[in-house]
């Protein structure tokens, strides 16, 4: 399962170094997307319902926005005793990047997930869309559902989110876990930086932004059985919703790690780093690097796996976060490699 390639290519390893014959292509690629913005118009925002909502979706108004979010203690009391984590997906990404991961956690712990704001089924209104903005958003559903303090768990970009909320409220993010974490300045790609200039990148992702949905997944997986027809088309459908091409690009723009990447170290709580070693999207030493940077931190590297633990590994990982929230991380840095057979 092929399809023509088009567009800006991916970047295999999120380097911001490139060749020659990159730049090229970029330049190339940026003329033909500026034409096409003349003739088609500026990027458009959006809030309120779209076509194709999921019947029963649950949404709270938070920050302004319309969030869809799922909650294992709705209209139960018991649940809602529970120890509360809140699961943030990543970029392009959504709530369901947790499918199997809810079910083992909910056995003792309220578990909270949502769309980010941009992402999903939730609004794409103007604004900030920096892990800053995103941060509040998660703390402010949390707000709204009366949990005053959570563990959170956040994948690749929604790592700089769970680290921004770590760090704007540490007395209410109790523990982290990061997976795969994208939130660093070196990991981003050519493309980002030129499209923080104005009209620049309007212009790339008005005209690239929905394409190779394919290429970017199969950078992703380790295991490319992963990458079905399904998955490509629904997240192809995904991109196409009102207002995502705006919004990504301000996501994009909001990713300034130059300026909070060295506060990381100021983080106190208790952290988990989990990685796939063949990830093509987090390299590695991004994990390692992470791991070091949070004083009191455990790195788990998952082999034989890609930018999605809890897909590719889903039992070894999942089990890994159910131990983590319930007995906490080691008081001494440390770090392992998952055995080979943990990977299904």
């Amino acid at each position: 399962m092929r399809r023509a390639a088009r567009g800006l290519d991916p970047e295999p390893t999120g380097q911001t170094a490139q060749t020659g014959q990159t730049g090229q292509r970029v330049r190339a690629a940026l003329a033909t997307a500026m034409f096409a913005l003349s003739a088609t118009g500026c990027l458009s925002f959006h809030s309120g319902p779209m076509p194709g909502e999921p019947k029963g979706a649950t949404f709270a108004s938070v920050a302004g926005a319309r969030v869809r979010y799922t909650d294992t203690a709705a209209g139960d009391e018991a649940e809602k005793k529970k120890p509360p984590v809140v699961l943030v997906h990543g970029f392009a990404a959504t709530l369901e990047t947790w499918t199997a991961v809810v079910p083992v956690l909910r056995r003792t712990h309220r578990v909270i997930a949502l769309d980010l704001k941009g992402f999903g089924w939730t609004d794409r209104p103007e604004g900030d869309y920096s892990p800053d903005a995103e941060a509040r958003l998660v703390l402010g559903l949390m707000t709204h559902l009366g949990v005053a303090r959570a563990a959170v768990v956040g994948h690749s970009w929604g790592a700089s989110v769970t680290l921004a909320a770590a760090m704007a409220a540490p007395e209410r993010v109790e523990r982290i876990a990061i997976y795969d974490p994208w939130a660093y300045e070196e990991q981003l790609p050519l493309f980002f930086h030129w499209a923080r200039a104005d009209g620049v990148g309007e212009a790339l992702f008005g005209a690239y932004y929905t394409q190779r949905a394919e290429d970017r997944l199969t950078l992703a997986f380790f295991d490319k059985k992963y990458v079905t027809e399904e998955l490509v088309s629904s997240v192809e459908a995904a991109l196409e919703r009102p207002g995502t091409k705006a919004s990504a690009l301000a996501a994009v723009r909001g990713q300034r790690y130059a300026l909070v990447e060295d506060r990381y170290r100021t983080i106190t709580q208790r952290a988990l780093v989990m990685i796939g070693r063949e990830d093509g999207v987090t390299l590695l030493k991004y994990g390692e690097r992470l791991s070091r940077d949070l004083r009191n931190s455990r790195l788990i590297v998952y082999p034989q796996c890609g930018h999605f633990p809890m897909i590719e590994a889903a039992a070894a990982s999942t089990r890994d976060l159910h131990a983590f929230l319930l007995e906490g991380a080691p008081q001494e840095p440390s770090s392992r490699v998952a055995p080979e057979t943990a990977a299904p």
